[in-house]
């Protein structure tokens, strides 16, 4: 049944220019449910206290966990006693099972959160022999490990539980507290007339004390690293009345935060107006941060200088470096309703404006709730706005988040990560320094996604030896980047299946990857199990597929591969027409196992049957081999498609095999097509000179070295294209085409061919002797001329029209999928001297049953 669905999809591929494999409706997985959950696992599961899940029983009782309907969070108990799933390999036959489940990457720490772990079965002297769908894990105050547990991917597989010790890991990150440092934590401020001039003036009045201040700031004159005076300044200066400076001199690094006095400079005395003392900090880099508080009096405002400053009790020069300046004062303007976009236009123009490198957590969370509820006037309001402008402003809603989100990378040594959750966004940032001391950083999670990225690699290949990567999980982005933009050949209902989610590198050099990105989607609505899902992404203005990969999937969860950064989602296809009755399927399953059925016998009579010798049935002989091959090997990869598709390598060579098979077939139809048309050429003549031009050992190199040229210059060009979802070829970067583009040549010219075949055998029959009966043999040459039809192929020409028609698609998959039937009817049953063999083997087999 599987196979006919396959071909089914073939048709239709072939309708649409492209080729989509079916979809295996087995659903071996549990529905696990969507919803975000907000509280804490460790006080929600669900207890399993079955005892023959130890790790010493060995009864083999064949316990099988596919079975369950699993659902949520889970705890092991061995006889009341505490247990956890092992984190070793466990012997075959343990846990009342054949197959015992066990992780892999050892257990977390109570820091560590939840982590992801991969889940092996042990089998055949192989500890992870049986791969499985990996699992969550969370460690709870008081030594206990709770599980969010997936159904196996067969049966005879069943997890284990161990009270023994656990083996915590190496590889999982202990989450660093980030501490609002302020050298990393500021406001830019570069205000130009705020600059101490040699020439004092007064053009504008400024008032520092009708500023709200709050936290830290870092000084700049026009893009250069400024600070504020530690020396007496002139009255006028600075664009104010009364100049505010510092005096006790700036701290070293070393000083951590000092206090200083602030002074303004009137009536002839530096310090007549004294104002509240600030907090000053030296940083690495050679620049200083300030506290600043709002002044006693109007009319105070404070200096900025790019000079020589005076350091406490050591004299130094900093040296003026080049920045970014930054307004940091984001806000909607007021007056924005749910249909102007151009609040949300000038909302993302500040946030281009940013320079800063760096910026405070709570600074660009509070910038991202404005930014996202600004979006969702839009997204409510999208009725009013074209395909295009929603994916205009998803671009820049985009832009914006990543810019931002690449403020909170920091420098470090070793490793740190900031996360953050709102309303409408999740994010999180990894960073490692070159003294990292992680082999692997941990996966990055969110509520509905997570990635796993070789961060250590990269930071390897960069000078100084440090990367940071930015993910996001946007929950509402969907509503401007629809699905829709997801632009096919093929009618399909399209949906988004996760949410959107982006990765970065921010402020690394190097952003080269060194190994294929892993993502985890959770399934935010039901998974259809006819339909195809698809790992894209967002390329200004659609979602494409290049790069990207489905390596496996279940009811629940898909894991997608890509080989580039950028914001990615997972959309589900599913046919827009109903589904085709159970009848329908009952005759297409019957057509295929008649047409192997004839294959095999056609064979048979090839192999045992004596044959004239002017008859060559080289290429007839090879079409079975291949179709039968090609056929019978889907048959069997559709079966077993969920113990097949976890071994990757497996799948790619089948799906290689299967190109070669199936191509091989076509070239073979080629070549039977040009030994009729010499036949039909010859058939006036005694004798024909086509045996010796045309060899069997010759036609065997072209029928199967041709194809294997196609595939083997197809692995070259491209070896990520074998491998799909169901074992076939993908459809990135029109890779699909070393198939479709080969057999569409093939059968032009394999019907260009039989309309010559035709007219030159209408032209030889006439010639022929009256004597023959006209009737029969024009009902023979008829019944010949549709079975070589059938045999050359020329029946699949009609998939490019068989989807506008349910009948033209029956006539169609009958007529295809029974080419091994018309060539054991026209060249074995319609053959007098093969069909008096078969009488003589008849009359044998009776003659001695009656002698028995």
């Amino acid at each position: 049944m599987a196979c006919i669905i396959l071909l089914k999809r073939f048709i239709k591929a072939l309708s649409t220019v492209s080729v989509i494999m079916h979809v295996l409706t087995s659903t071996l997985l549990p529905v696990m449910s969507t919803a975000a959950n907000l509280t804490d696992p460790c006080n929600s599961y669900t207890v399993l206290s079955e005892s023959w899940r130890s790790v010493n029983n060995t009864s083999n009782a064949n316990t099988c966990d596919a079975s369950v309907s699993w659902s949520g969070w889970y705890q092991f108990l061995i006889n009341g006693v505490s247990a956890h799933i092992p984190d070793t390999c466990v012997p075959v036959s343990a846990c009342g099972t054949s197959f015992p489940l066990w992780i892999r990457g050892g257990h977390p720490t109570v820091q560590d959160g939840v982590v992801t772990r991969d889940v092996c079965g042990h089998a055949y002297s192989y500890c992870c022999y049986y791969g499985s769908y990996p699992i969550r894990v969370k460690a709870c105050p008081g030594n206990v490990y709770i599980y969010e547990l997936q159904q196996p991917i067969a049966c005879n597989l069943a997890y284990c539980a161990d009270v023994g010790s656990v083996t915590i890991s190496s590889t999982a990150a202990t989450p660093v507290i980030i501490t609002p440092d302020p050298c990393y934590n500021y406001t830019v401020l570069d205000d130009p007339w705020r600059a101490n001039s040699s020439q004092p003036s007064k053009p504008v009045t400024m008032c520092d004390q009708s500023v709200s201040w709050s936290g830290w700031y870092r000084l700049f004159i026009n893009g250069l690293n400024a600070q504020i005076p530690d020396t007496c300044v002139q009255q006028l200066s600075c664009g104010t009345d009364y100049t505010l400076w510092i005096r006790g001199g700036h701290p070293t690094v070393a000083d951590e935060m000092v206090t200083r006095d602030v002074c303004a400079n009137a009536y002839s005395y530096c310090c007549y107006y004294g104002s509240f003392p600030i907090r000053i900090k030296a940083c690495p880099g050679n620049y200083f941060v300030y506290e600043l508080l709002r002044p006693t009096y109007c009319n105070l405002a404070y200096c900025t200088v790019v000079s020589n400053i005076n350091i406490t009790s050591i004299s130094t020069t900093v040296t003026p470096q080049t920045t970014s300046s930054a307004v940091i004062n984001i806000t909607l303007q007021e007056g924005c309703s749910n249909q102007s976009s151009g609040c949300l236009q000038n909302l993302l123009e500040q946030i281009e404006n940013i320079t800063a490198q760096e910026l405070p957590l709570n600074t660009v969370t509070d910038i991202l709730t404005v930014v996202f509820n600004a979006s969702e006037k839009i997204s409510v309001s999208s009725s009013s706005a074209s395909p295009a402008q929603l994916a205009s402003y998803g671009t820049k809603v985009l832009k914006s988040s990543e810019k931002l989100i690449s403020t909170l990378v920091k420098p470090t040594e070793t490793s740190a990560n900031v996360s953050f959750t709102l309303a409408a966004v999740e994010g999180q940032v990894f960073m490692v320094g070159p003294q990292v001391t992680l082999d692997k950083i941990p996966q990055l999670d969110t509520t509905n996604s997570s990635v796993d990225i070789d961060l250590i690699g990269i930071a390897k290949n960069n000078n100084d030896r440090s990367a940071a990567v930015a993910f996001m999980s946007y929950t509402t982005m969907e509503n401007l980047l629809k699905a829709d933009f997801f632009n096919t050949t093929n009618d399909t209902i399209k949906t988004m299946m996760s949410t959107v989610i982006s990765a970065t590198l921010p402020k690394t050099s190097n952003t080269a990857l060194t190994k294929a990105v892993n993502f985890t989607f959770r399934h935010i609505r039901e998974f259809e199990p006819s339909g195809s899902l698809s790992c894209v992404y967002w390329n200004i203005s659609e979602w494409i597929v290049d790069g990207c990969s489905v390596l496996n999937s279940n009811s629940s969860h898909t894991v997608c591969s890509c080989v580039h950064l950028s914001t990615f989602a997972l959309i589900m296809q599913t046919s827009s027409s109903p589904s085709p009755s159970d009848l329908l399927e009952l005759l297409d399953l019957v057509c295929v196992i008649v047409g192997l059925v004839f294959f095999s016998l056609a064979l048979l009579s090839f192999a045992l049957c004596q044959w004239s010798p002017g008859v060559n049935n080289v290429a007839r002989i090879n079409i079975c081999i291949s179709l039968l091959s090609a056929h019978l090997l889907l048959l069997l990869t559709q079966q077993f498609l969920s113990l097949i598709r976890p071994q990757q390598v497996l799948c790619v060579v089948i799906a290689g095999l299967l190109h070669f098979l199936f191509l091989s077939a076509f070239v073979w139809m080629f070549i039977e097509a040009v030994l009729l048309f010499i036949c039909v050429q010859n058939l006036s003549r005694i004798s024909s000179k086509k045996k010796e031009v045309l060899s069997s050992g010759f036609l065997c190199v072209i029928g199967y070295v041709v194809a294997m040229v196609v595939v083997c210059v197809s692995i070259g060009l491209f070896p990520e294209g074998y491998g799909s979802e169901q074992c076939w070829m993908k459809t990135d970067k029109g890779f699909i085409w070393s198939f479709l583009g080969p057999v569409c040549v093939i059968l032009a010219l394999n019907l260009i061919l039989f309309i010559c075949i035709c007219i030159g055998l209408k032209s030889a029959l006439s010639k022929l002797n009256a004597e023959v009966s006209q009737m029969k043999q024009t009902k023979v040459m008829v019944f010949k001329t549709l079975g070589q039809f059938v045999v050359l192929g020329c029946p699949w020409i009609l998939g490019f029209f068989s989807n506008s028609s349910e009948v033209l698609h029956i006539f169609y998959l009958v007529l295809n999928s029974q080419q091994g039937t018309f060539i054991f009817l026209i060249y074995c049953v319609l053959n007098n001297e093969i069909r008096q063999q078969y009488w003589r083997c008849f009359k044998c087999l009776c003659s001695g049953c009656k002698e028995n």
